[in-house]
């Protein structure tokens, strides 16, 4: 383990000076394309500004015939569009995969000014993200860049899962890290086949009325990712980090997936990945304090004064730890007008009104 004195020192002679913060920048929606599908490439462009960040995928959904394809379309890309407010990452293969080093070495000394995070998937423990640390500080010296690449994990394994605190104080590049509940079902030996949600098998089930035994009993589903989230999220937050959802495989059932998305944020996630473009108006829009929320919050900030104390508002008490959360979704508030300003001109409607 590193002495904290070492901590945020360079890792490679040359190499950027290492974040002490990671900037909270909006991130909604993290939208996957493959780099390699001309039709899905020739979209990015349209795509820049309706989306918070933009994330060339390398890996599993990608062939293995298309790899190298997949890593030089997304050069291209990235050297021929203006990215403006939106986020551009990749997710690079695995780390015991043949193409993950031409994928560090590749996009870091081609586009690394261009890159702002570097998605790692199935990671098992800091040893993952210590590896990919010492490789991106070298890269980055020899590039020449001025500010360091950022990485975010997945956690796909039991035994990622079970590493989680130590995964996220691994390294001060450490940007976030998402649920990957795929694999993580299958390395857990679990019994769904889906992408996320829920599954009407896993549920609770209403007490037998004793007079009526054999009368119906009200079934309730219950969510299988609640556990994994919850801990992601504290992890995160012990280490000034942010949590994410992943994917939501059945793109059709867009009233489940706003349902998962609503799940993630108000347990403290702070954006989702999206695979169609339907899924990113519902990820921008469930990701942001509503107006209702924001009203409220701004109303406890002005009663509350110096934060000391408590106050009656509407019949209820609100206190000090009232205006810690309230803070919370005027701070969000803020950030995401600042980028949206169809968001900007729903949160000033508030103080006009008010």
């Amino acid at each position: 383990m590193r002495s904290s004195k070492d901590f945020f020192r360079p890792l490679a002679v040359g190499a950027p000076q290492p974040v002490t913060e990671i900037p909270a920048r909006p991130s909604r929606a993290i939208h996957f394309f493959d780099p390699s599908n001309e039709k899905m490439a020739a979209k990015v462009p349209q795509m820049v500004g309706t989306v918070d960040v933009l994330l060339g995928n390398l890996e599993d959904a990608v062939k293995a015939d298309n790899k190298e394809a997949a890593r030089s379309g997304l050069v291209r890309i990235a050297k021929e569009t203006d990215f403006g407010p939106t986020q551009l990452w990749t997710r690079i293969n695995s780390l015991d995969s043949p193409w993950v080093l031409d994928d560090l070495t590749t996009l870091v000394g081609e586009i690394g000014d261009r890159l702002d995070v570097i998605m790692v998937p199935k990671v098992q423990g800091a040893e993952d993200i210590h590896y990919v640390d010492r490789i991106l500080a070298q890269l980055e010296a020899k590039a020449g860049l001025d500010r360091p690449i950022l990485v975010h994990a997945i956690l796909e394994t039991a035994r990622g899962v079970a590493s989680v605190e130590e995964i996220c104080g691994a390294s001060p590049r450490m940007q976030g890290l998402s649920l990957g509940p795929a694999d993580l079902a299958a390395d857990r030996r679990m019994k769904t086949t889906r992408v996320g949600g829920g599954h009407p098998g896993y549920l609770v089930r209403a007490d037998p009325v004793v007079e009526q035994p054999d009368a119906h009993r009200s079934t309730y589903q219950q969510d299988l990712w609640h556990y994994t989230i919850a801990r992601m999220v504290d992890a995160c937050a012990m280490h000034g980090i942010y949590p994410y959802y992943g994917p939501f495989g059945d793109i059709a059932d867009v009233v489940a997936c706003e349902d998962q998305f609503r799940n993630a944020f108000l347990l403290g996630c702070v954006g989702t990945w999206t695979l169609h473009p339907k899924q990113i108006e519902i990820a921008n829009r469930v990701f942001a304090p509503s107006v209702e929320d924001i009203s409220h919050a701004r109303r406890v900030v002005a009663a509350m004064g110096d934060g000391t104390g408590a106050v009656m508002l509407d019949g209820k008490m609100e206190d000090d730890a009232s205006l810690k959360q309230c803070l919370v979704m005027v701070e969000l508030a803020e950030q995401l007008a600042a980028v949206d300003p169809q968001l900007k001109a729903q949160y000033d409607a508030i103080e006009v009104a008010s």
